[in-house]
């Protein structure tokens, strides 16, 4: 695609008809031909990447008003807001991209909601796809990401390509992280849905009023007027995006509680599980599947990987659970789940990330001390912060003899199933579907 018809402004002949094979942002990955974006983000500066990326192939540079490229002669365009340039060039050149494409946003449940919608549309033999946390996945196919909204470039390319595929529905989970950096701009999404706002991420956002913000940077900025928005009206943020859904005139579909006729034959634990469900049936309704169709297929609906997913049965008849819970509420719903639907003992395996929200350590750890009789406290992602002494946060909140300081991870979940009483139920929290530990320097 010619140059010109990539950025709004115009440009001298020369530059203009160069011939563009491809976008991109990380000069790692240039390719002869392609357009590179300059831009700033939280650990690199694109500006200093610029000569690898010319060495490597790039035919253009797209850079701020305030970068000085070396090589005078190179083409490369100023611009006054590279976020809104590069928006329209992957709108562009990325033009033809799913019909229905849904996004889901929320601190807790948005891997499930997007997994169920792909459940109860590939039943249906509907080609449907998601992108998220658990990776790009559609029938028989799956690709590992890092994050969990991919960059815009990424993004934009991965819609385009299903698109191809003859896959018109999609479902894409929007971090808050992904949205305050405008990783999801420039696409026409169907819907948004808003699963529920509890803390996370503070070390990022700041505050709570930071994070909310941006979550709602997919209603008050992505979604064009007269499309869905799917909310739980039972969340204490129900009335303030009610508001912005009449402002910004968007149609607000509601879950109810008649949402769960056939209940009994679906294969889930908890009420949290049965509303992520319920989003999911109204987000396939609005992908023309019926209502009829959606509920004939509720039985086959699976746990989705690593969320609250019961992994092991012993012989003594204890239980293990794992789940992806890393924030105080979304450990709080699994816990008061797990002891509803269990008089047993309970036992806890979790840790805290390190060189992130850390006022939620206290939380956690508190949570875990009113709900659990065992606690195993052990690493999870400690990164380049001391391991120890995260777990030592933790084990200050713990006032109960049943705790125990296993710092290897591996070995935590080995000792807790051998200290395992008849009937126990054992959660090990925290990394969910996740298969690496993350410490830093490896």
């Amino acid at each position: 695609m010619l140059l010109k018809n990539l950025i709004k402004i115009q440009l001298n002949f020369s530059i203009g008809n160069i011939d563009i094979k491809n976008l991109s942002l990380d000069s790692r990955k240039v390719k002869k031909g392609d357009l590179f974006f300059s831009l700033k983000g939280e650990k690199f500066d694109g500006d200093k990447f610029i000569d690898e990326a010319i060495k490597k192939g790039a035919k253009a540079v797209v850079c701020s008003k305030k970068t000085i490229i070396k090589k005078k002669n190179f083409p490369h365009i100023k611009v006054s807001n590279l976020i809104d340039t590069l928006t329209y060039a992957c709108e562009k050149f990325y033009k033809d991209k799913p019909k229905n494409i849904i996004a889901v946003t929320g601190t807790n449940g948005k891997s499930s909601v997007a997994d169920f919608f792909c459940q109860i549309l590939e039943n249906n033999s509907k080609p449907v796809a998601s992108i998220g946390t658990l990776g790009i996945k559609r029938k028989n196919y799956f690709k590992k990401t890092n994050l969990t909204s991919l960059d815009i470039i990424s993004l934009h390319q991965e819609l385009f390509n299903l698109k191809k595929l003859g896959i018109n529905n999609v479902i894409v989970e929007a971090s808050s992280h992904g949205l305050d950096q405008g990783r999801l701009n420039g696409i026409n999404f169907k819907a948004g849905i808003f699963t529920n706002f509890s803390q996370d991420h503070l070390d990022y956002h700041n505050n709570m009023k930071n994070y909310f913000d941006a979550k709602m940077i997919l209603f008050t900025k992505l979604l064009n007027k007269k499309k869905f928005v799917i909310l739980d009206d039972e969340i204490n943020e129900f009335s303030k995006i009610k508001k912005i859904c009449e402002r910004n005139k968007l149609k607000l579909l509601k879950i109810n509680k008649k949402s769960l006729r056939g209940q009994n034959e679906i294969n889930l634990i908890g009420e949290f599980q049965y509303k992520n469900l319920m989003m999911s049936i109204l987000a396939a309704e609005l992908c023309k599947v019926s209502l009829k169709k959606i509920y004939n297929v509720l039985p086959k609906i699976k746990n989705v990987n690593g969320r609250l997913e019961l992994v092991r049965n012993f012989s003594n008849n204890s239980k293990v659970f794992i789940d992806f819970a890393h924030t105080p509420d979304a450990l709080l719903t699994v816990a008061q789940t797990l002891r509803k639907n269990s008089k047993n003992e309970l036992s806890l395996v979790f840790g805290c990330g390190g060189e992130r929200d850390k006022k939620k350590r206290k939380k956690m750890a508190q949570i875990a001390g009113r709900y659990f009789d065992k606690i195993y406290v052990t690493d999870d992602n400690p990164r380049r912060e001391n391991p120890k002494k995260i777990r030592n946060e933790l084990l200050r909140e713990l006032n109960k003899k049943n705790y125990f300081d296993i710092g290897n991870r591996k070995k935590a979940i080995k000792f807790a199933i051998q200290n395992s009483s008849m009937n126990e139920l054992i959660l090990i929290a925290g990394k969910g579907h996740e298969t690496t530990q993350d410490y830093g320097n490896k």
